[in-house]
């Protein structure tokens, strides 16, 4: 069987008193989604069993101790502990969040190492993660280190797809953040994933201004002139179709993004509260830029819904599927590079 027809898709199930459990399950309870992939979900099968049971589904797993146990076509369960976890559905644990660090670490391991070729990353809560051995404030962050290559958060759907400057970064700090050196490298990042990962072979993107209206010529802020504007003239002189920066107040409303393969905010804040209004359900969080895939669905642990059965695995299956598609598409791509 070749490679592009047997994907292994690693799972870290996040938070276990979250909605990850149940919004795994109900992807995988359509045995449809084996025709794509190979799962492996990294946790335990008591824990997996847990889940089944308390959502009363109707599926079976194949439970593994190593990763060379795994079989083609079937739910993988990588035990990553043995012991019994008392799983409190919506309550903030620390030691539930040792738990979400244990499957992450694991899976992160098989996919350096190319025993899994795609990673998608259940919410994890961004608080009881904390510890003296893990301090970083997200999936991404962690990932940055563990990977090789420039990490992005990029927010994409089919038809919208937004990068950001500044991702967690607190609001008072954001203008200290943005240089040169860091637009250049962001909007190489996303330029590169344009025509890597999306097969669009000349990208063009947009980019929204620090301040309100874009500084109004300094009145609210001389970043955009100072910083922004001479950093995009300077990579639209290279050839890249790089435009802005654009006032984000009206760029979404009047439209604008649609004339656009992709759209690199300032802050963290400024992208993702119309990316999610404008795509929530729907779209994916993907770490570019690394040497290995990563998605994510665009939601946290929702804990006030945790354990009642009526979460959406919406978000979490177009992760899995773009996840897929990417790894596909770098395959493609890689070869046609290859040729010339």
């Amino acid at each position: 069987m070749k490679k592009e027809e047997n994907i292994i898709v690693g799972i870290s199930i996040g938070d276990l008193n979250g909605i990850g459990g149940e919004i795994v399950l109900k992807t995988f309870e359509d045995p449809r989604i084996l025709e794509f992939c190979t799962p492996v979900i990294f946790a335990s099968v008591k824990v997996m069993s847990f889940y089944k049971n308390h959502f009363k589904m109707d599926m079976n797993f194949n439970g593994i101790n190593h990763i060379n146990q795994i079989v083609i076509g079937k739910v993988n369960v990588l035990n990553c502990w043995k012991e019994n976890v008392a799983i409190n559905f919506g309550k903030e644990d620390f030691k539930i969040g040792e738990y979400a660090i244990k499957s992450l670490e694991s899976a992160t391991s098989a996919l350096k190492e190319g025993t899994i070729d795609v990673l998608v990353t259940a919410p994890i809560n961004k608080h009881n993660i904390q510890s003296e051995k893990f301090k970083f404030p997200g999936h991404t962050d962690y990932l940055a280190q563990e990977l090789e290559g420039e990490s992005l958060m990029f927010m994409i759907t089919d038809s919208l797809k937004v990068g950001l400057l500044t991702d967690h970064v607190p609001v008072s700090e954001i203008a200290n953040h943005i240089t040169p050196e860091l637009i250049e490298k962001k909007i190489s990042t996303v330029y590169k994933s344009l025509q890597r990962d999306f097969q669009i072979s000349k990208p063009k993107i947009a980019v929204l201004g620090i301040n309100p209206h874009t500084g109004d010529n300094g009145v609210i802020g001389n970043e955009d002139d100072t910083i922004l504007r001479p950093t995009l003239a300077k990579i639209k002189d290279s050839g890249k179709l790089v435009y802005g920066p654009y006032a984000a107040d009206s760029f979404f409303g009047s439209n604008n993004y649609k004339n656009f393969d992709a759209i690199i905010a300032s802050y963290h804040d400024q992208g993702l509260i119309p990316f999610k209004t404008l795509s929530f359900g729907e779209g994916v969080n993907y770490t570019a830029g690394l040497n290995k895939v990563r998605t994510s669905p665009d939601h946290g642990t929702a804990f006030e819904i945790a354990g009642k059965g009526i979460a959406s695995a919406s978000s979490f299956k177009e992760a899995l599927f773009s996840g897929i598609q990417i790894y596909k598409h770098r395959l493609e791509y890689d070869k046609l590079v290859k040729r010339v």
